[in-house]
């Protein structure tokens, strides 16, 4: 699942019309709660725009367009015939239906139960076999140790949680020694830029180790939306602290002959600064 970030640009029928956004602080309960409400609202909207760049079985890591089926940062292909992997932060689960071609044997877990209806969707107009779907908060994983031999994201649950560190130590209990945890997000220098397309989104405007959530709420103060920000540094430490080795940070180039733009992504910028920051890890 890959989202546009953060969210002052959004301006759709969907979302929260008379939302405010600042920067200011918001914990795990107030974050996951605003998040599983704006995914529930929003979600038809985004399967409907980005549902074609998606596809219903792609692997695809970013609006880069970084495909696993060329990247190959979950490891060797045939090693996947058979194993047990947890996406997190799977949307319509689309990454989960190319793993699943490939012989894994998937699970697609998100916060959203709108998000895995389309999951469910896409399933039943396909006629492939069901993805196994699970409706969960990602910092509080409901499977026991060692349960999984990969874990991945693409662009899911990592930005909206608060205690990223906590759901670093989740992901580390739920999977087998050795296996990788690999995700990509927006990446971090992008929080000092607008997220905008054009060349307004080319100055800076913030400071990159500010990390004050970014929050959209409503009249009444409550969060609608929220995004957590953290420095190169601070994934490296949460990783590392939560006991992972990082074994690559992939920053993928904007590719020649895209033309598209996907919120603040856009050729311009991408000829600049990179959009996504990739970490593949593994347990030790």
């Amino acid at each position: 699942m890959i989202d546009d970030t953060p969210h002052d640009d959004v301006d759709d029928d969907s979302a929260e019309d008379d939302s405010e956004a600042l920067r200011r602080e918001a914990g795990d309960d107030e974050s996951s709660r605003a998040n599983r409400g704006w995914w529930d609202r929003n979600a038809d909207e985004y399967q409907l725009e980005h549902g074609a760049f998606l596809g219903d079985a792609r692997f695809t890591w970013c609006p880069e367009g970084l495909d696993e089926a060329d990247a190959r940062l979950l490891g060797d292909p045939a090693a996947l015939r058979g194993a047990r992997v947890l996406e997190i932060g799977a949307g319509a689960a689309q990454c989960s239906r190319w793993l699943a071609d490939q012989g894994a044997l998937p699970v697609a877990l998100d916060l959203s139960h709108r998000q895995l209806q389309h999951a469910r969707r896409i399933d039943e107009q396909s006629e492939r076999p069901p993805v196994p779907l699970v409706e969960a908060d990602a910092t509080v994983l409901p499977f026991a140790d060692g349960s999984f031999d990969l874990a991945c994201s693409a662009y899911g649950a990592v930005p909206f949680a608060a205690d990223t560190a906590r759901l670093m130590r989740e992901v580390h209990r739920v999977l087998k020694p050795g296996s990788r945890w690999v995700f990509s997000v927006t990446h971090p220098i992008r929080w000092a830029f607008p997220d905008e397309p054009g060349v307004e989104g080319l100055t800076a405007t913030a400071s990159y180790f500010d990390r004050t959530p970014y929050v959209e709420q409503d009249e009444t103060g409550a969060a609608v939306y929220v995004e957590h920000h953290r420095t190169l540094g601070d994934r490296v430490r949460e990783l590392t602290g939560a006991g992972f080795r990082l074994l690559d940070l992939v920053e993928p180039e904007w590719p020649e002959g895209l033309t598209s733009e996907w919120g603040g992504w856009s050729p311009l910028r991408g000829r600049h600064f990179p959009g996504t920051a990739i970490f593949v890890c593994v347990r030790d």
